[in-house]
């Protein structure tokens, strides 16, 4: 008779967050199936705190002179950073993979190696481009618009992880951060988190009036969307998710957050 895990603490759950979403000096003491549930719950926290830091950046270098362009690149540059690039990398990876047009178990291989093919190159440019495009566009209307969709960008992005390790959404792989945390969150929590992170950015849209509040929580709804669509047809090509696919997950959704916001 096997003895059942200890059902992982907050603390637990919230290392599994950062230690695995950032590169934060955070050590994980659990790597279950347990630990992975809090974890992915809390990765909206981990966004917040990314998309802080980017924000703070962002808007000190607008407050000293440096333009609204400079506070776009800077803004966009910290979750890089903050993560080594491996959402990046899985954006680029993931866009090899579905470019390549062959079979789910050829177009995995593709997406393990270690360098990056012409899909990924012109994805990851026209992304980054388009991140630095409408934060530039958002930091012209003012400090305060730039950063809070810089931190609405960087929650969404970690929202839609927490949507894609819902129950029912197989992993692509047997190993792997895909394998680990896919399966783990139950489909009525994902949900609510993100109600709760929807919610959550209409509240900071608030500071800028009523349709700034709505506009905001939908620029949230319509990045998790995108993110929806993206994995529905990742797990059509691909028969589920990879540590590749979540970072494209992420990256897409928090840029159509951004391009949602400068819209407005």
């Amino acid at each position: 008779m096997t003895d059942t895990p200890a059902a992982p603490a907050p603390s637990d759950a919230l290392r599994f967050a950062f230690g695995t979403l950032t590169v934060l000096p955070v050590r994980v003491t659990r790597w279950d199936r347990e630990a992975a549930r809090g974890g992915m719950l809390c990765a909206p926290l981990a966004g917040l705190v990314v998309g802080l830091c980017a924000a703070a950046l962002g808007a000190a270098l607008l407050l000293l002179g440096g333009g609204p362009l400079l506070a776009a690149v800077a803004t966009a540059v910290v979750p890089a950073v903050l993560t080594r690039g491996l959402h990046l990398d899985g954006l680029a990876d993931t866009a090899d993979g579905l470019g390549s047009g062959k079979p789910a178990e050829e177009a995995l291989r593709i997406m393990k190696q270690s360098d990056i093919g012409p899909f990924g190159v012109v994805t990851l440019l026209f992304a980054l481009l388009a991140q630095v495009a409408a934060l530039d566009t958002l930091y012209a209307q003012g400090w305060a618009r730039g950063a809070v969709a810089a931190a609405v960008a960087a929650v969404t992005a970690r929202c839609a992880l927490t949507l894609a390790s819902r129950a029912g959404v197989p992993a692509a792989r047997p190993e792997g951060l895909g394998a680990a945390v896919a399966g783990t969150v139950p489909v009525r929590a994902a949900l609510l988190c993100a109600g709760v992170v929807a919610a959550g950015c209409a509240a900071a849209g608030a500071a800028f009036g009523a349709y700034g509040a709505l506009h905001t929580g939908l620029a949230a709804l319509l990045g998790l969307g995108l993110g929806e669509l993206l994995l529905r047809h990742c797990r059509r090509r691909f028969g589920g998710v990879t540590g590749d696919v979540f970072g494209a997950l992420a990256e897409s959704a928090g840029l159509t957050a951004l391009v949602a916001l400068a819209l407005g």
